[in-house]
């Protein structure tokens, strides 16, 4: 008995510390940068986007609650 209950004292302690350590000052996450496109390649994009054939509207499924009121309404 005394033995599971060490062993679940050193969990229960391991895991208190990892919460309570700080890790927002002791380590400091390093920003991305963005990458800026030059105005040439950015018109660029622009115009082939505004090319591009449009999307075709996809079918929507019916919702349960518009089937209902369709029976409803005895259609």
């Amino acid at each position: 008995m005394s033995l599971l209950s060490d062993l679940v004292e050193g969990v229960v302690d391991g895991a208190l510390k990892d919460i309570l350590r700080k890790s927002s000052s002791t380590s400091k996450r390093t920003r991305r940068r963005k990458r800026t496109a030059s105005s040439g390649s950015a018109t660029l994009r622009q115009i082939e986007k505004l090319l591009r054939p449009a999307k075709k509207q996809t079918s929507r499924k019916r919702t349960t609650r518009a089937r209902s009121k369709v029976r409803r309404r005895g259609y």
